[in-house]
């Protein structure tokens, strides 16, 4: 890894959750997420879930529940979105102790959609 990029936990829509080495800048982030980027901080530690700031006004589909420790369902991340370390008030590479532990957190949780008979998704109503 060099300083310059960031090894991160993408989870997108239906799809299990993957790491990849992605260039550390705002464009490389806006594009995994489709479009301007919002950091939310739903664990305990430091990491950022990174996510579109507007998908759900958008439309884009669900994705995962944020839940709490009890595991009770509080809100819904909408689109593609990672996972990144964070240091201060930058974003660093996750450890490998990091990535398994979201990357099983994220394994599960998944929000399914079907479509109705006019073809547009559920929460697309």
């Amino acid at each position: 890894m060099s300083d310059n990029t960031l090894t991160v936990l993408i989870v997108e829509p239906m799809k299990m959750p993957y790491t990849r080495q992605i260039p550390d800048t705002l464009q490389a982030m806006q594009k995994i997420v489709g479009g301007d980027i919002e950091a939310v901080y739903p664990h305990d530690g430091p990491v950022a879930l990174v996510c579109g700031s507007e998908g759900k006004s958008t439309g884009m589909q669900p994705n995962r529940f944020l839940c709490l420790e009890n595991g009770k369902p509080y809100d819904v991340v909408c689109g593609t979105f990672f996972l990144a370390g964070i240091h201060g008030e930058s974003f660093v590479s996750l450890t490998p102790e990091q990535i398994r532990r979201y990357r099983s957190i994220y394994s599960r949780g998944m929000v399914m959609t079907r479509l109705n008979k006019g073809g547009k998704k559920e929460h697309e109503r």
